[in-house]
């Protein structure tokens, strides 16, 4: 694994352990009753919107990682600490999705819970890498592997606040059965694409689980990190597929930089195959806060129904 604790981020550590005993102490004794609001702090928007989903009014959370960020390469801010440092608990999702905040988390966990929420999910469900050696993070894209998630969330509030725990049985349960009927739809959606066309070509490979739940073969220019590197070599390889399987429709992501999907759709014209952009889909990040995608259902059933409309 890389060492990344330098520069700012080595000093912003360094602070949060000098303060973290005095602070944390506050938090441990603090024990929520039915009328106390539990203070959680997430990364990623989809790990937020489960706590919400869970914990309704009895939770107020607040999410490191807004539209448009890559968990892949985020650093905490001095005030991403505080934040981490004033909550009651922290979900995360794990699977070194945030990579660059596990030291972070292993230092948290000593005084608070501090959960990674895809480590809930059997590991019979779990995409492996054979070039890493690790499991893919981005378990958020089978519904019924992230069912498991919400299963974690609950059973963590309920450690947390055992008096609300009718209440976050309730609105788990109604929450998964809403992950149910978008399971269905995207099911019933991706079926009206027609077989030979859903191959799905996005600038990383995060939409594994998406194949794999849904019958997509899915092609990404870089791997599941962003962290990693691409070059000509594997621009030509992607191009070379495009062209030989008349593969029309690519797709780009809203926290990754069109620059490298772009390279190759020029590749392809400079070969005589078109390509369009089908479309930008949502990835590791949702979409703005008070809009339908600014939620995970609505999130997804945006990629479906772009997925949809490009690759028919």
């Amino acid at each position: 694994m890389k060492k990344w604790l330098t520069g700012v981020t080595t000093g912003i550590l360094a602070i949060f352990l000098l303060s973290a005993c005095g602070i944390n102490q506050t938090n441990g004794d603090k024990n929520a009753s039915s009328n106390e609001t539990i203070q959680v702090t997430t990364t990623t928007g989809q790990v937020a919107d489960i706590v919400k989903n869970v914990g309704g009014d009895k939770v107020s959370v607040t999410s490191l990682m807004g539209p448009g960020v890559d968990p892949h390469l985020y650093q905490a801010s001095q005030g991403d600490i505080k934040k981490l440092n004033d909550a009651d608990m922290i979900f995360y999702n794990g699977l070194h999705l945030e990579g660059k905040m596990e030291e972070i988390f292993e230092k948290m966990s000593k005084d608070k819970a501090t959960v990674a929420v895809a480590d809930f999910v059997p590991e019979d469900m779990l995409i492996g890498t054979a070039e890493t050696n690790a499991h893919d993070p981005h378990v958020w894209f089978n519904i019924q592997a992230w069912a498991h998630a919400v299963d974690a969330v609950e059973k963590e509030l309920t450690k947390q606040s055992p008096e609300n725990e009718k209440v976050f049985k309730e609105n788990a349960a109604n929450y998964k059965k809403e992950l149910d009927e978008l399971d269905q739809y995207a099911k019933e959606q991706i079926q009206t694409i027609p077989e030979t066309s859903r191959v799905l070509v996005t600038a990383h490979d995060a939409f594994a689980y998406f194949g794999h739940a849904y019958g997509l073969e899915v092609m990404g220019l870089q791997g599941l990190s962003t962290d990693s590197e691409y070059g000509l070599k594997d621009v030509q390889g992607l191009v070379d597929i495009l062209v030989e399987r008349n593969i029309k429709a690519v797709f780009i992501e809203s926290s990754i930089s069109e620059k490298s999907i772009n390279a190759v759709v020029e590749g392809a014209k400079k070969q005589g195959h078109e390509v369009a952009i089908g479309g930008e889909l949502f990835s590791d990040a949702m979409g703005e806060e008070g809009t339908e995608e600014g939620t995970y259902i609505g999130m997804f059933k945006h990629n479906v129904d772009i997925m949809v409309s490009s690759l028919k």
